[in-house]
C-alpha cells in the first residue's frame, strides 16, 4: 500500500469521527419543548434544563432510544 493512499485513508477516517462527534454535541442553546412529542405529557423542568432541546419526557427518550437501538425507527 501506498503512502498516499494511508494519508487518505487516515483524512477520511478523521473526517468520519468529526461527523459522528458533531453529530451528538448538545446545542446549549436549544428551545426545549414543554409537552412530550409522543405521549403529550409535561416535560419537568429539571429536564429542560439538564438536556437542552429534548422533545421527549424520559421515559418515552428511553423507549425511543430502545427502539432505534433495535433497529425499529
Amino acid at each position: 500500500m501506498s503512502a498516499e493512499i494511508i494519508d487518505q485513508a487516515n483524512e477520511l477516517e478523521e473526517l468520519q469521527r468529526e461527523a459522528a462527534i458533531a453529530k451528538y454535541r448538545i446545542n446549549h442553546n436549544a428551545v426545549s419543548a414543554t409537552h412530550c412529542i409522543d405521549c403529550g405529557d409535561d416535560i419537568p423542568e429539571l429536564r429542560r434544563v439538564k438536556v437542552p432541546g429534548c422533545q421527549r419526557c424520559a421515559s418515552c427518550q428511553g423507549d425511543f432510544e430502545l427502539m432505534k437501538k433495535q433497529g425499529r425507527m
